[in-house]
């Protein structure tokens, strides 16, 4: 039963990148594909997350906390780019 939950799962989260990745290619403005990423990042750490529990090894997890701090520094540095030009003042 879980084997099933999980193969759902990462169906689920497989199908929300491929519609993240069809918003970045289709939007035409640049906020909707800095929300796209940030969503990609999001459900790229729910399938390492997946991944993790399908193979029951713990380095997924910490892998998975790394690409989260990377991912929030990265929609903060998209986010400041287009309000202000430029990353670092």
């Amino acid at each position: 039963m879980m084997t099933i939950a999980l193969s759902f799962a990462v169906g689920c989260f497989a199908i929300g990148l491929a519609m993240n990745m069809w918003t970045i290619v289709r939007s035409t403005e640049a906020g909707d594909r800095i929300l796209a990423l940030d969503t990609m990042v999001i459900n790229g750490i729910a399938l390492i997350v997946l991944y993790g529990i399908i193979s029951k090894s713990a380095v997924y997890f910490e892998i998975s906390l790394i690409i989260a701090m990377v991912g929030f520094i990265s929609t903060i540095a998209y986010a400041r780019f287009l309000l202000r030009g430029n990353v670092i003042e």
